[in-house]
């Protein structure tokens, strides 16, 4: 248990934390359509605003005329990337993203935002005076196809200045210069070639990671105004709404205020998969309802938020083992989207530092990567929904149980390192924990590729992945409850995306303080320093760690409070209370701090836990508890060759080899989150990742248009996203070593379960051919021969 910060790190029995189906404070009301949420504010005097949207994949604005736009009634103001007002702004795209310009006349993507602003007294007449503006474009070679576009004659999209010519993106040492439209990340261990001169077998196959969409629930948004109030000081304040509170940083260093001169109510974003990302529709209110004197409201609609959830990726891996199936060495060349601009390399070059290959005891790896400009499409940080890549080894492992005709969770276990370090011969008991019970659930039966039958005649294949729980201990927090009134209240700047860090953290302190659930009072407030980073199980399981440090410092200062006014009640407070008397003497009398307890809502003797006062009449003074930190460091910031919390997934399909039609019978997943926090969350952010782990497998693509560059498919109509219908049944078991680093030995999982290959394994574990992602019934057929 690595939680022993605190007087309840190791705390062995739980009345709160980890209790299935707690309703929770604020998901009824997201639920119930009662949640207010940025673009459902309407302000009286309201103005809309629309930005000009590039048709082409790649092009630059030579000039624009307004005038025709202008004339049109209703109209209010138009704004231009050469207006100084835009020229003032900058921004960076998101999490580890460089500044650049809020709006300029370069769009290098289709439908991306370029040189213009409308603004106007509703979307009507915005959408009418932008296709009144008289545009000339000049219009620039584009990159939609990685590989072509990493070739020597390829058109340079994105030339980098001469001053950055120095070196490419990537972590590591030794990164050689941009070239064309290839920046170049390489990290080396080992030695590779001796690797492969000690392997009695070398296999070398493509991972091919496509491209997929992720959808925020919500429309993306903002409405902004100007005001004056003595109350939040001399000047101009702003109100916005629709910005989450990571965003509060950015608005106020644009616009050049002090945090607390920007006011914000609404405290529901509805979020996607771990998205950073500021969107200039959130960004640019602010400006605009300073030139126009009025609210401003400028809000994206479905076809302007088909973002990625994941860059494509082609991976080459040429991998050595010996004849008992142990790995010797690992020679990695992926060719990577680096996206556009004011996308940030995170997720492709952490890849290299951090990944799948240091869990293994193969000590030779060799990583190349060719990270490519391309006009795609837009991905904030970019390679999200799977950072570390983990099924370009999973692949490794399933091929070399195949060759050698053994089982593939055989073929992990033998490879997979112990919990100490790249070295250590030990099991890790959190992985053969899970194993364990994957089996007894899945009724492990493995079989080779082509040999499994079903009834029906349909090809039945199963496949196995494994990942670390990597998560937050990088995040700190500035944490605060109160006892005020006998209610303990826990102040937060608002959920970041949704609501489930705030219940979980909110959980914990009922824990620790002897309350229930619903006697903590979660009070939403802008002003507030609290923020919960990471909204999901990752951040969660970090800030309620520091929430947990917060609420024993509480819970000491209740206890003396407790003996003082036991020993000295307090005079009755407030106008009309004068000459009542006190109550009568309290158990808690001529006891120590140390003696006493909290349980059940009340201040309770150790040794007699009948013996207690009700918290609102044991202390009637009002308390604060603050604390700043954060959890003790992880093992996956020591690049992984550590490992605590683990969890595993397999899938089980069936293909019809007449139709080519996949159906994914039932995936399976054990994971040891360490500790359950809130488990009504935690099964949900499973079934979240699977679900797009699906969709990216069977069904979900991008289509381009070869000359032109710009998506073919950009609704719900054609771009085929995962429905209800479509999901198969996830059998799910959750252990609980307690090996994690964050609150009562807890880590996340979220991250860690998505996956691009475990589908696509079961598939070829059925049939005995590769399809690449997604294995649509056309492309299964061809890999069969038949169509």
């Amino acid at each position: 248990m690595a939680d022993l910060a605190g007087v309840n790190g190791t705390r062995k029995e739980f009345r709160v934390v980890g209790k299935p189906n707690l309703p929770g404070v604020w998901s009824w009301t997201q639920a119930s359509g009662i949640a207010k949420f940025g673009c459902d504010y309407v302000v009286p005097g309201m103005l809309h605003a629309k930005f000009l949207r590039s048709p082409y994949a790649n092009a630059r604005i030579k000039s624009v005329d307004t005038a025709k736009a202008r004339a049109i009634p209703g109209v209010a103001d138009i704004v231009t990337w050469e207006d100084d007002d835009l020229k003032a702004l900058s921004t960076g795209g998101g999490f580890m993203a460089p500044p650049m310009p809020l709006l300029d006349d370069i769009a290098d993507q289709e439908g991306t935002e370029v040189g213009v602003i409308v603004v106007a007294e509703n979307e009507d007449i915005c959408e009418e005076a932008l296709r009144a503006l008289e545009v000339h474009w000049e219009i620039l070679p584009h990159v939609v196809d990685l590989r072509k576009g990493r070739q020597p004659d390829a058109p340079a999209i994105r030339p980098a200045p001469a001053s950055k010519q120095s070196g490419g993106p990537g972590p590591g040492g030794g990164n050689p210069p941009k070239r064309g439209n290839v920046s170049y990340s390489n990290v080396n261990q080992g030695d590779v070639e001796a690797g492969f001169r000690e392997a009695d077998h070398i296999i070398e196959y493509d991972v091919n990671l496509p491209a997929f969409s992720g959808h925020i629930p919500n429309p993306v948004g903002s409405v902004a105004w100007w005001f004056d109030d003595a109350y939040h000081g001399e000047g101009k304040n702003l109100r916005i709404e629709g910005i989450p509170p990571w965003t509060d940083d950015a608005v106020a260093s644009m616009y050049r205020l002090p945090p607390g001169k920007i006011v914000r109510e609404c405290m529901f974003l509805g979020g996607r998969y771990c998205d950073w990302g500021n969107r200039k529709s959130q960004l640019v209110t602010p400006m605009l309802a300073r030139r126009t004197g009025r609210p401003v409201r400028c809000v994206n609609n479905r076809y302007e938020m088909y973002d990625f959830n994941l860059n494509q990726r082609f991976m080459h891996l040429k991998v050595g083992f010996k004849k008992n199936g142990v790995i010797t060495a690992i020679d990695d060349f992926s060719i990577a989207d680096s996206g556009v601009r004011g996308s940030s390399s995170f997720g492709n070059t952490m890849d290299q530092t951090y990944g799948p290959y240091f869990t293994t005891r193969c000590v030779n790896v060799r990583q190349n990567m060719d990270v490519v400009d391309s006009n795609r499409g837009m991905m904030y940080v970019s390679g999200q929904h799977n950072p570390m890549n983990w099924d370009s080894l999973m692949v490794a492992l399933y091929l070399i149980a195949e060759k050698l005709g053994r089982d593939p969770i055989a073929i992990a276990t033998l490879n997979l390192h112990g919990p100490g370090s790249q070295e250590d011969p030990n099991p890790v008991p959190s992985y053969e924990a899970c194993v364990a019970e994957l089996k007894k659930m899945m009724n492990w039966n493995w079989h080779r590729a082509g040999a499994g039958k079903m009834p029906d005649g349909r090809m039945h294949g199963a496949s196995f992945r494994y990942n670390q729980c990597p998560r937050h201990s990088v995040s700190g927090y500035i944490c605060k409850l109160e006892l005020r009134d006998g209610v303990v209240h826990l102040p937060s700047k608002g959920p970041l995306i949704g609501h489930y860090g705030l219940e979980c953290n909110a959980m914990v302190v009922a824990e620790e303080l002897g309350l229930d659930f619903k006697d903590i009072r979660i009070d939403l407030d802008f002003k507030e320093n609290y923020r919960p980073y990471g909204g999901g199980s990752d951040g969660s399981t970090a800030s309620s760690w520091a929430m947990k440090e917060c609420a024993d410092i509480l819970k000491q200062r209740i206890l003396e409070q407790a003996v003082e006014e036991a020993e000295n009640p307090p005079a009755p407070m407030g106008f009309g209370m004068m000459g009542k008397k006190p109550a009568g003497s309290s158990p808690l009398k001529g006891l120590k701090p140390e003696d006493l307890d909290m349980k059940d809502g009340k201040v309770v003797v150790k040794g007699d836990p009948g013996r207690g006062v009700p918290l609102g009449q044991a202390v009637q003074a009002n308390l604060f508890a603050t604390y700043s930190g954060r959890p003790p460091a992880a093992v996956w910031t020591q690049q992984g060759r550590a490992l605590d919390t683990m969890n595993v997934a397999t899938c089980e399909v069936a293909v019809d080899t007449e139709t080519g039609l996949v159906e994914i019978i039932r995936f399976g997943v054990v994971a040891d989150p360490g500790k359950i926090m809130r488990r009504t969350s935690l099964e949900s952010q499973i079934d979240q990742v699977m679900d797009f782990s699906a969709g990216c497998q069977l069904q979900e693509d991008y289509f381009y248009d070869e000359k032109t560059g710009v998506k073919l498919n950009t609704d719900m109509f054609e771009y085929k996203k995962v429905g209800m219908l479509d999901m198969p049944k996830v059998d799910l078991q959750l252990l609980e070593t307690r090996a994690g680093n964050a609150a009562y030995g807890s880590n996340g999982i979220s991250h860690s379960l998505a996956n691009t290959h475990l589908v696509i394994m079961a598939i070829h574990n059925a049939i005995g051919k590769w399809v690449d992602p997604p294995a649509t019934p056309d492309k299964v057929l061809k890999a069969l021969g038949k169509a």
